[in-house]
């Protein structure tokens, strides 16, 4: 595999711990030199940071978009390190999720990798950031399959080693439509097929504030979510589908993360969700003990 062009933003494991499904228990990696403290960001926290980055620092929502990009395809290259002519499927959807899969696409494509993009969505439904990454890869002549709805199938994914999930993200808060629910069935049979799945920012499907499967849910081997972890991953549902959780800073103030998230106890790389679970809402408020005689 043709080494990637730039230089990488999550730091590569060593090669005898390349990824592997049997090793995709949910836990948290991060790079080794960043010991600052871990967030954790709700569905109303991420859309207020998108927000605020650019309304108080000016920092236009395509920059966010365009490094969160870079870091899945760099995680993505790690997962495939030992793949000799890798093929990746970027499956998007309509909303800056599939945006972001759209740019990771790509950098994928300049690392050398035979890239497709399977859109399920109308492209006219594409606004803002994702429509002008949209605009990128047509011009770059990247292949795209425009997914009708009914045509979903496992076939959209024959022969992808990788399959990048990034047809919705923490804004959802309503049961998948149909034809989203069809995609994200045909993730999954690939994925029973051999294929490894990553997903951007969070599992597709899952409600990202209190871990539910909102009808259909995508499972991942990995999960790249940014700036920091999601009430979803520390649920029981949905520590079953996330695999191992990759957090990317993708360049919005700290500041903003600390004013919005809830600050986690030192997380070191590697440990598992499930030692956070406690975090995901309040302890409920002690007992009143009942006094003698009332």
């Amino acid at each position: 595999m043709r080494p990637c062009p730039y230089a990488p933003l999550v730091k590569r494991r060593p090669r005898s711990t390349q990824h592997s499904r049997a090793a995709s228990a949910a836990k948290v990696r991060r790079k080794p030199e960043d010991h600052g403290p871990l967030f954790l960001l709700n569905r109303e926290a991420s859309r207020t940071l998108d927000r605020l980055a650019h309304d108080e620092f000016g920092i236009p929502s395509i920059v966010l978009m365009e490094n969160a990009s870079r870091h899945v395809a760099d995680v993505a290259l790690d997962a495939l390190e030992d793949v000799d002519d890798p093929s990746i499927t970027v499956v998007c959807g309509p909303g800056n999720n599939g945006g972001d899969g759209l740019a990771a696409a790509r950098h994928l494509s300049n690392a050398g990798v035979r890239v497709t993009i399977a859109l399920a969505a109308d492209p006219a439904r594409l606004a803002g950031d994702a429509a002008v990454h949209l605009s990128i890869v047509r011009r770059m002549g990247l292949p795209i399959r425009e997914i009708a709805p009914g045509a979903a199938s496992p076939d959209v994914f024959s022969g992808s080693h990788l399959i990048i999930d990034a047809l919705l993200g923490t804004g959802l808060d309503r049961p998948v439509q149909a034809a989203l629910a069809e995609m994200i069935h045909a993730v999954n049979a690939a994925r029973s097929a051999g294929a490894l799945v990553l997903a951007v920012d969070l599992p597709s499907g899952l409600d990202a504030d209190s871990g539910k499967v909102l009808g259909a849910a995508v499972h991942a081997d990995l999960t790249v979510t940014f700036c920091g972890l999601k009430p979803c991953f520390l649920s029981i549902e949905g520590q079953a589908l996330v695999g191992e959780v990759v957090v990317a800073d993708i360049g919005a103030p700290r500041v903003l993360i600390e004013r919005l998230g809830k600050r986690l106890p030192p997380l070191g790389t590697g440990r598992r969700l499930a030692e956070l679970r406690g975090h995901m809402r309040p302890p409920p408020p002690p007992r009143r003990r009942r006094k003698p005689g009332a």
